[in-house]
C-alpha cells in the first residue's frame, strides 16, 4: 500500500474518532442536564478548586424568600424571564461600554452564569464560551427558568469558600435565606459579581451603594412582573 492510498484512510479514521468524541460529549452533556433537572448538583469545578474549602447548604426556591430571586434579577439580569438564555441588548450595551474604557462590564445572563458555574470552569476564553453557550441552550430547554434560578441561587459564590444564598445568609446574617429582608437579599446580590472582594455585612463604598440600588429595584421587579416566570 502506498502513501497516497493510506492518507485518505488515516483522515477517515480521524474523522470517525472526532465524530465519536463529539457524540459522546453530546450524550454525556444531555444526561447530566437531565439529571440536574431533578437532583442538586453535588459540587462544581469552582468549588473543587477553591483553596478556602466549601460551605454550602441547598435550599429549594419554594423555601427561599422570593426577594432573593428578585434581587438576583435586579442585579444581574433584568430580562431573565423574557430572554431565551442570551440577552442581545445587554451584550451590545456591555460591548459599547467596554469599548469606551473603564471598568469591564459583562453581558452574561443568569442562565449563562448558571451553565458556567454548574458544568464548566472559570476563564478559558473562546472554548469555554462556546461550551457555555451549548449548556445554556440545554438548561433553557430542559430545566426552564424556575429551575435555572433555583440552581443559580444554590451554586453561586456568595463569599470566600461560601456557595449559595442559604450559606451566604447564615454567614453574614446568622439566619436562613427563608427570612431574608429586602436589604439583606440586596446585599447578597451585590456580592455575587466579586464574592472574594465584597462583604454583605456592613458593606462600604461601592458595595453599599450598589446594594442600596438593588434594594430599590427589587420593588420594580415585583411591581412590573419581571419575576413572573418564577411563579
Amino acid at each position: 500500500m502506498n502513501a497516497k492510498s493510506s492518507s485518505p484512510r488515516r483522515r477517515s479514521r480521524w474523522i470517525r474518532l472526532l465524530l465519536k468524541i463529539a457524540g459522546a460529549f453530546v450524550a454525556l452533556s444531555l444526561l447530566m442536564t437531565v439529571i440536574y433537572r431533578f437532583v442538586p448538583p453535588p459540587v462544581t469545578w469552582t468549588m473543587l478548586f477553591d483553596p478556602n474549602g466549601i460551605t454550602k447548604d441547598w435550599m429549594s426556591l419554594d423555601e427561599m424568600d422570593p426577594d432573593m430571586a428578585r434581587a438576583a434579577i435586579a442585579a444581574e439580569d433584568s430580562r431573565f424571564c423574557s430572554h431565551h438564555g442570551f440577552d442581545a441588548v445587554a451584550i451590545a450595551q456591555a460591548m459599547r461600554h467596554n469599548a469606551s474604557g473603564g471598568r469591564i462590564r459583562g453581558g452574561s445572563t443568569i442562565s449563562q452564569q448558571t451553565a458556567k458555574n454548574v458544568f464548566l470552569f472559570q476563564g478559558g476564553g473562546f472554548l469555554r464560551k462556546g461550551l457555555e453557550a451549548w449548556f445554556t441552550l440545554l438548561i433553557e430547554a430542559i430545566w426552564g427558568k424556575r429551575r435555572i434560578m433555583e440552581v443559580y441561587l444554590n451554586v453561586a459564590e456568595t463569599g470566600i469558600g461560601t456557595y449559595g444564598a442559604q450559606a451566604g445568609a447564615i454567614r453574614y446574617f446568622h439566619h436562613g435565606a427563608q427570612r431574608l429582608s429586602r436589604a439583606e437579599a440586596a446585599r447578597l446580590a451585590a456580592v455575587l459579581p466579586l464574592p472574594k472582594k465584597r462583604e454583605a455585612i456592613d458593606p462600604h463604598g461601592f458595595t453599599r451603594r450598589y446594594g442600596n440600588s438593588i434594594a430599590a429595584r427589587i420593588g420594580i421587579v415585583q411591581r412590573d412582573g419581571l419575576d413572573s416566570c418564577l411563579k
